[in-house]
């Protein structure tokens, strides 16, 4: 972040979606009035390559950890059947128990820090959705697998959940974020890239999943105030566009669409 605010000469940098610190792949900088869109892409579905060993498993659940659990050398590991099996029970909704390691609030501080501490840590499972979960390879003891998850899924418990179903236990050891709704990782620009004329993504580009409507002159006016504009097929959430740009993110009340974002103020 302090890159690009130097680069960019911009004060208002922030970023949506953090990354492990041992994975890599896409991480989404957010510049200027575009931070404050960083919900409505953090929640969109993320893609991602991974690989676990099975047969390990750590505290952190990922290859940073102190392993606390190896499976008994003389036990098979699962077949690659089996492992097809396995991955295609945790399609679909289910709870997910977060990891000891992971910025989960409990009493008001991070999980991460009291197990650091050496406290015990056990948060609740929380729901989360798994579209897809693709078989890539099987060099025992590494499994690739591709992963299509809600905002809220730790691939980390994906992997440690489905070392348990498997029977031996296994842990994340590589991680590669590929995209985030529309966002893709070969459309990304390095870091150490970027320059002050580095053309920037609009930020219409980043709700590309919102339904767009096209706002006039005197709602444009409205709109930058915080006011409503008048429509009566006003339902859910969209993107309200001027010529092309997005000035807002509104959603639906009674009377038309509030807007709950405002990129372009008065």
């Amino acid at each position: 972040m302090a890159r690009v605010r130097r680069v960019l000469k911009e004060r208002s940098v922030g970023h949506a979606g953090t990354l492990d610190p041992f994975a890599t792949g896409l991480l989404v900088v957010l510049v200027g009035p575009a931070t404050r869109l960083a919900r409505y892409v953090e929640r969109q579905h993320k893609g991602y390559f991974a690989e676990a060993v099975l047969g390990v498993v750590t505290d952190t659940d990922d290859g940073t950890g102190t392993v606390v659990r190896r499976r008994d050398p003389a036990l098979p590991l699962p077949s690659e059947e089996e492992i097809r099996g396995a991955l295609a029970t945790l399609v679909g909704r289910y709870a997910q128990r977060p990891p000891a390691y992971s910025a989960r609030r409990v009493g008001g501080e991070r999980a991460y820090r009291l197990a650091r501490r050496g406290e015990a840590v056990e948060l609740p499972a929380t729901e989360v959705t798994v579209l897809a979960l693709d078989f890539a390879g099987w060099s025992p003891p590494v499994l690739r697998f591709r992963a299509v998850v809600s905002a809220g899924t730790y691939v980390r418990a994906l992997a440690r959940d489905l070392g348990d179903r498997l029977g031996v236990g296994a842990h994340l050891s590589g991680l590669r974020r590929e995209w985030i709704g529309p966002l893709r990782v070969e459309d990304a620009r390095p870091l150490e890239t970027i320059t002050a004329d580095t053309a920037l993504v609009p930020a219409l580009d980043l709700v590309a999943h919102l339904p767009r409507v096209a706002v006039d002159a005197a709602e444009l006016a409205a709109i930058r105030h915080g006011r409503l504009v008048p429509r009566a097929e006003a339902a859910g959430e969209v993107a309200l566009v001027s010529e092309g740009r997005l000035v807002a993110v509104a959603e639906a009340v009674p009377a038309g669409w509030q807007p709950r974002v405002v990129l372009e103020a008065a």
